[in-house]
Formats: C-alpha cells, sequence, structure tokens
C-alpha cells in the first residue's frame, strides 16, 4: 500500500498534570505541579514554537479541561490537544464543552478521543464494560458528538445513548469541529479510528512495527472510503552530543530499584489495552536490553504507562530518527521529556529549528536584544562567536 509522506511535520509537547521529575520512580528530584509551574512548561513551549501541548487524562492527573481552560489565557498561538471520554461523558455534554473551550482559546482546540485501558480505574469512574464494549460506546458517542459539533439537531436512539433534540446554540470556531485525535492498536481500536477519527496516533514503537501498524490502518480506512493524517507520541532526551544523551538517560532511571519495576509492571499487566502490553512487551520489566531501536530507548516504560520509549542522541541523530517516522507517514509528532519545563527548552533549541515544521518556531539569535546571543561580558560587551579554530587556540 502507498504511503503519503508528508513534507512538513507538526510538533507538540506535553503538560505533566500527573508530575514531574528529574527522576523516574522516586520522590527524589519530585516538582509540584501546580498552574505557576503548568504555566511555565505552556508559556516556554508557546514561545519556542511548538505546535501545541497534549494534556493527559484520568484519575492520576489534574483535569484537562480546567487547566486547559486555565492556560489558554496565558498563551498565544499554543493549541491544546484535551481527551473526551466516552462513557464518563455524554456526548452532547462533550459537544457543548468542546465548543465553549474552542470559542474562548479563539480555535486552538484539539481533541484526545480516549476509550480507556484500565479495567480498574474504568470501575472507579463507574463503568463496568469490556473492551469491546467501551469501542462499541466510543463510536456511538463519536457519530452523536460529530453531529452535535456539526450543527445538526440530533435524534438518536442506539444501544447505548438515547438524544432528544440534541444541539448546540454556540457553535465551535473550527468547522465542522476541532481535529479528532485517537490511539488505539487493538482491532476494534483501529476500525473506530478508520471510520471515525482524523488522525491516528500510536506509541513509539520500533519504525518497522510502527510502519506495519499505520498500513494496517490506512487500508481499513480505505475500505471506509476515508483518509487518515498519523501521529506519535514520544519521550526525547536531547544533548549536544550522544555520549551526553546516554549518559542523561542512565541517569533518569538511576533511583529506580527492581521492586518499583515489578509493581508498576504488575498494574501494566492488570491492563485490557494491547497498545500498553505492546509498550510493555518492549522491554519485558528488563533493564538489560532498553535500546530497542537505533537511538529509541524503552527505560521510561519500565515504570510510566502509557507512552514508554524516548529518542536519545545528539540533535543531528534525533533529528533524523524523527525523519525517519516521518517517512512512515507521520506527520504529527507528540514529545515530552523530563523534567518537562528543561527538556521543552533542550528539544526547542537543539532539534527544533532542524525539523521541517510547518508552524513557525524559534530560531537561535531570533530574539536576541542586541548583538550576538550570550551574556554580555563584564557588563561593558557583548561575546563574539567561537569557531572551532578559535576555541581550540582558547583552550
Amino acid at each position: 500500500m502507498s504511503r503519503d509522506v508528508p513534507d512538513r511535520i507538526k510538533v507538540l509537547w506535553f503538560l505533566p498534570t500527573h508530575g514531574d521529575s528529574r527522576y523516574l520512580g522516586t520522590t527524589e528530584g519530585g516538582r509540584a505541579v501546580d498552574l505557576p509551574y503548568l504555566t511555565q512548561v505552556a508559556k516556554a513551549a508557546d514561545t519556542l514554537g511548538y505546535y501545541g501541548v497534549l494534556l493527559p487524562t484520568g484519575r492520576a492527573c489534574e483535569d484537562s479541561w480546567v487547566i486547559a481552560s486555565a492556560l489558554a489565557p496565558l498563551t498565544e498561538r499554543l493549541r491544546f490537544l484535551v481527551a473526551v471520554r466516552p462513557g464518563l461523558q455524554s456526548p452532547t455534554l462533550a459537544a457543548r464543552m468542546t465548543a465553549t473551550l474552542d470559542r474562548i482559546s479563539n480555535g486552538r482546540l484539539l481533541i484526545n478521543v480516549v476509550t480507556g485501558g484500565d479495567p480498574l480505574e474504568n470501575k472507579g469512574d463507574g463503568i463496568f464494560l469490556s473492551h469491546a464494549e467501551r469501542y462499541e460506546v466510543t463510536q456511538e458517542f463519536l457519530q452523536i458528538y460529530k453531529r452535535v459539533l456539526s450543527g445538526e439537531t440530533v435524534e438518536h436512539h442506539g444501544k447505548h445513548f438515547q438524544i432528544e433534540d440534541g444541539r448546540l446554540l454556540f457553535p465551535p470556531v473550527q468547522t465542522p469541529y476541532p481535529p479528532l485525535y485517537f490511539g488505539g492498536s487493538s482491532e476494534a481500536g483501529s476500525v473506530v479510528a478508520a471510520q471515525e477519527i482524523d488522525k491516528y496516533l500510536t506509541w513509539g514503537e520500533p519504525p518497522a512495527d510502527v510502519g506495519r501498524k499505520l498500513d494496517a490502518v490506512r487500508e481499513l480506512a480505505d475500505k471506509a472510503g476515508r483518509k487518515l493524517s498519523f501521529g506519535i507520541r514520544l519521550h526525547v532526551i536531547a544533548r549536544e552530543t550522544t555520549e551526553q544523551a546516554w549518559a542523561a538517560a542512565d541517569s533518569l532511571i538511576s533511583r529506580l530499584d527492581d521492586a518499583t519495576i515489578a509493581s508498576a509492571q504488575k498494574v501494566f499487566a492488570r491492563m485490557d489495552s494491547v497498545g500498553q502490553a505492546r509498550m510493555s512487551a518492549l522491554h519485558g520489566g528488563s533493564r538489560d536490553k532498553l535500546e530497542i531501536a537505533p537511538n529509541l530507548w524503552a527505560g521510561v516504560g519500565l515504570v510510566r504507562g502509557g507512552a514508554g520509549t524516548a529518542l536519545v542522541g545528539d540533535p543531528d541523530t534525533i533529528a533524523e530518527r524523527i525523519d525517519e517516522y516521518r517517512r512512515l507517514g507521520i506527520d504529527t509528532f507528540i514529545l515530552s521529556g523530563y523534567p518537562h519545563l528543561e527538556e521543552a527548552y533542550r528539544f526547542g533549541e537543539l532539534v527544533l529549528p532542524r525539523l521541517p515544521t510547518d508552524h513557525p518556531v524559534k530560531s537561535a539569535g531570533s530574539s536576541v536584544n542586541t548583538g550576538p546571543f550570550g551574556e554580555t561580558i563584564a557588563g561593558d560587551h557583548r561575546p563574539k562567536s567561537l569557531g572551532p579554530k578559535s576555541l581550540a587556540s582558547a583552550s
């Protein structure tokens, strides 16, 4: 099957509403994730030129809708990828929330459709549905949700929803509605994506595995007479040299003990998410073989659910690995790193200007007041740029 390779890509960052740290799996280096800190991350992403930010969802997180509503007035261009939860929300209520946030952000809302993959957490939210039933609910929800947002008055009598006179009084800014993102690695998830969604998301598996997954979804979409775009969710550890990047990766899990890893893997094993099972299989709960493809490291997934892999390397290497995924047909990259404020700057300054983005990014030196970049020397003059020969003579 032919793949449409995008010329340009979108790059989003992540708001860590479930916590942030210098080290995984420990309170050491932990950072309070309050509104002032999230504001710093969001403003950094906005200033650096990221297309948007993903806000996670679930009981481990602050509520994504409330946080996005608080941050939208504090940012200028940044878009907010916020979750709707079929089964937790009615489709008409979700449509009103969507239209409102799209309006108050002046069209900066993106929608992440999350079915939920942890049966225990689902039960805590009052959802006692099987994996197959959750995807049934998701598809029926989306069919109503999209019609209401498109301006229709909906009468619906289905298996899971009964709607009479479902409609909006205040439409969204984006027409017919904000773009719908969705990730689901199961067969049921792929069918929903192919028939209902705008952008299909995958977690960061090795490129060959990602290619096969996307081809399967493309085929389903083709049968449904539709075309999708594709995105990927990854962590990044970008440093000026590859050696520094791998040292940072080792440091990130340096406080982890085997008991913490085993406890986390036990939680992941209870889930009925096919995507989570695929993530866990990449490392098997072991530190032994964490580089699962060139510069693709599975260490994050030892204790973090969901996206568990990171691109590790110097700027040129990471840019090439991103381009490898682009050549598979991926046009959207949703990235994160630890701590999220510092890594937003590292990636934003070292790698982002090297990428073929379809949105403007901040380039080095673009906001200098006078003279070259750098702190004024002795309060008297601006620094000079040192090339390789000058550096050698200075040493």
